[in-house]
């Protein structure tokens, strides 16, 4: 079964694909969608897929946390000359 071009979109939106619509829509026209433009007009959905790529795109794009454990955390260690 063929996969819609709305639903593609939705698909990289939620990979984090691309950072914006304009951005989206350049990928499904790449990816061969048809009638790209029409479909993603309705203001309801470009602004839900706006909200999904600004969030994944942005989840995608940060590094990842460190697990540094900051100096004041780190247990002293006790030195010979140390009284």
């Amino acid at each position: 079964m063929t996969t819609s071009t709305i639903e593609r979109a939705y698909q990289l939106a939620r990979a984090g694909a691309a950072p914006d619509v304009v951005r989206l829509k350049e990928r499904l026209k790449a990816d061969g969608c048809r009638a790209v433009d029409a479909l993603l007009a309705p203001r309801s959905i470009r602004g839900h897929l706006e909200a999904i790529c600004a969030a994944t795109y942005a989840a995608h794009r940060s590094p990842p946390p460190t697990s540094e454990v900051p100096e004041s955390d780190t247990p002293e260690s006790d030195s010979p000359g140390e009284a």
